[in-house]
């Protein structure tokens, strides 16, 4: 630069030398009398030569000026120690005036368009060592010089498609070699000192080495073709990209990635962009619309928990199951809104539909009608007998006798099947009952900030009193409508079980569904199957593969109190005393096992005392399921339970009697609809 400054200076002082010269030789040539056309012309480009010095060192007028001294030279105009003076005054003229194109010549780097092999190792070189990161722009300047030899390009149809190419390769090598190890780097200082309380590895400089990065952010933008590269802004931009997603998958680390900002600030002059994310989350799970949208998976895949009111996810590819509780439910209401409530309940009656139509079909069925009505023929035979209780060897017989019917390629039977679907009936009504009790939770919820919701005050006639503005008189109105609604909602809630009970009982109960009315005959074995299933699934618990595994599974008693309920046959299930029929078989066979176990212990056979132990477990284990099914039957029965008026009743018993004329003619005769479709 120093130069460049004084190159103007230096061809002033070497004309001026020139000059003076050429003059001293003119005048010898004008004091020589003699005269001649030879000597004319040597004074003529001698005097050409001055004027032509007076003025910028163009290379036009140093060629002239070259030029008019090869003539002006002759006739010994200077001598031999003045003309060599001047030939070097004027090759130094030559040289200075061409200094800046002779250093553009000596400096073109095009010659590193076919050497781009080295830019990736200087790259890592220059990240090695960061002391040298200022040169970064000079390599860059040298990159730019193969762009006007490209533009001579003909082996394309534009140039333009070659210095796309060139550039997209410059900057994919760039971010490989330079900046997006320097974003990695950068990373990994931060978290290591923000985690140092973790005693991680050795980060001793004496003994690992450290690089001061922070070298590369004091550089100016990089020029390079269309656009600055900024290595300041483009880690900025990576790191505050990073945080922020990171704090989005988790955001109770939000305090850590905080830190990391200030970090970044203080260490490497990074100005971080605030993420101004929630410092906590509320766990919503999963969102009742989706649910809804997919209520035949949710039943399928969930089992639900009458107690906790719960539902937990049959199986899972990770570590974890998802639960669905009353509070995640209460947060999904509260973010689309109420009327979602009634809407789940249309979804859950139209899905209702469609099993209730697969329920009678398997009623229909010949060969499980047929078994059915032999069943209920037995039992009116036997019942004086047996004391009134439906024998537990019957609806094992049953259990056996359906899968000779046929096993799917799982190995379930068709009352397997039907178990299933009873199940997911049931799961549909405890999601309802779990709707109706988020509901409940939100709408008190709301309503817990008004003091007294008997005495609540009308803000619209306090406003219309005061003589308030209009758009206060609509928001008041407005206050008024909400505090209402949420009053009535936390208030008594909607019956949904009572409406679903009411639309299906009536299709249910006509005359053309009445091979619906075996139902209950088919529960002890039905609840027999499930019994095996349960111990099945709470054996799997402990075994490594947990396929299958579950420890609840209350669909099954709320579906069968449903299903109950909307073919009025509580009466008819409970004359067939079926648990206390399992619990006298199972307590009987304790009993045996005991008595044995008294006997046999005097021969000290410790195999057989064994077998002994191990069956008296089973029998405990199959009485406690069944105990625990019937006390699930029990509670669901409660969600269905209603008073009927005197009129209700006797119009049942109307009803009734009809139905018994008509069955004790001859059932297996008996008039059943050709279109047993639930509607």
């Amino acid at each position: 630069m120093v130069v460049a400054d004084s190159v103007s200076h230096i061809t002033q002082h070497l004309q001026h030398q020139a000059l003076n010269s050429i003059s001293v030789a003119k005048k010898r040539v004008i004091s020589d009398k003699k005269y001649s056309e030879q000597r004319l012309d040597v004074l003529s480009a001698l005097v050409l030569a001055e004027n032509t010095l007076n003025g910028p060192s163009t290379k036009q007028r140093r060629l002239i000026v070259s030029l008019a001294l090869s003539v002006g030279t002759q006739l010994k105009t200077f001598k031999d120690e003045e003309l060599f003076p001047l030939q070097v005054v004027m090759k130094k003229l030559d040289l200075i005036s061409e200094l800046r194109e002779r250093v553009q010549t000596q400096c073109d780097c095009c010659f590193l368009y076919w050497h781009r092999a080295v830019f990736p190792i200087y790259l890592d070189d220059v990240y090695e060592n960061a002391v040298d990161a200022a040169r970064l722009h000079y390599m860059f300047s040298a990159l730019r010089d193969c762009v006007p030899a490209m533009m001579h390009a003909r082996h394309l149809e534009s140039y333009e498609i070659l210095l796309d190419c060139y550039d997209k390769e410059i900057m994919e090598i760039l971010n490989e070699h330079l900046l997006d190890k320097l974003c990695k780097e950068i990373e990994k200082d931060l978290r290591l000192s923000v985690h140092t309380h973790l005693k991680l590895d050795d980060r001793n400089p004496f003994k690992v080495g450290m690089k001061d990065l922070a070298l590369f952010f004091s550089l100016n933008p990089i020029r390079f073709f269309n656009r600055f590269i900024d290595i300041r802004a483009y880690v900025t931009h990576y790191l505050d990209k990073t945080f922020y997603n990171l704090t989005t998958v988790a955001l109770h680390d939000w305090a850590t990635y905080s830190e990391m900002r200030n970090l970044a600030t203080q260490r490497y002059g990074l100005a971080m962009t605030e993420a101004h994310l929630p410092s906590q989350t509320l766990e919503q799970g999963l969102d009742v619309l989706e649910i809804m949208r997919n209520i035949h998976i949710f039943v399928s895949r969930y089992l639900y928990n009458l107690n906790n009111q719960i539902f937990i996810e049959r199986t899972s590819n990770n570590k974890h199951l998802n639960t669905i509780n009353i509070r995640h439910i209460a947060n999904s209401i509260r973010t689309h809104g109420t009327g979602i409530m009634n809407t789940t309940v249309n979804f859950t009656y139209q899905f209702l539909k469609k099993k209730f139509y697969i329920f009678s079909q398997f009623m229909y069925d010949e060969h499980i009608k047929s078994r059915l009505i032999k069943d209920i023929r037995f039992f009116r035979e036997i019942k004086d007998q047996n004391d009134h209780k439906y024998p537990f060897d019957r609806a094992e017989k049953f259990n056996r006798g359906i899968r000779k019917l046929g096993i799917t390629p799982e190995g379930q039977s068709y009352l397997d099947q039907f178990r299933q679907l009873i199940s997911q009936i049931g799961n549909a009504m405890g999601y309802v009952r779990m709707i109706r009790s988020g509901g409940l939770h939100c709408s008190s919820n709301a309503i817990r900030f008004v003091p007294d919701l008997e005495d609540i005050v009308n803000f619209e006639e306090l406003v219309k009193e005061e003589g308030l503005a209009e758009e206060t008189l609509k928001a008041a109105r407005h206050l008024d409508s909400v505090l209402s609604d949420h009053t009535r909602n936390s208030a008594e809630g909607t019956e949904y079980f009572k409406m679903l009970v009411d639309v299906f009982a009536p299709e249910f109960r006509r005359p053309k569904n009445i091979h619906l009315r075996n139902f209950y005959i088919i529960v002890p074995p039905l609840t027999l199957n499930f019994v095996e299933h349960s111990i099945s699934c709470k054996e799997k618990l402990n075994k490594k593969n947990k396929i299958g595994a579950a420890f609840t599974d209350d669909g099954f008693a709320m579906g069968v109190a449903y299903i109950l309920k909307l073919l009025d046959q509580y009466r008819e299930f409970d004359s067939l005393h079926w648990f206390q029929s399992v619990r006298e078989k199972y307590l009987q066979e304790i009993r045996a096992v005991a008595k044995q176990q008294n006997v046999q212990s005097t021969s000290q056979d410790e195999k057989l005392l064994q077998t002994m132990n191990l069956t008296q477990k089973r029998l405990d284990v199959y009485l406690q399921e069944f105990e625990l099914l019937y006390f699930s039957l029990s509670s669901a029965r409660i969600f269905f339970r209603a008073d009927k008026t005197a009129a209700e009743e006797n119009q049942e018993k109307k009803e009734k009697e009809e139905e018994t004329k008509t069955s004790n003619g001859d059932l297996s005769n008996s008039t059943l609809s050709a279109d047993p479709v639930v509607k």
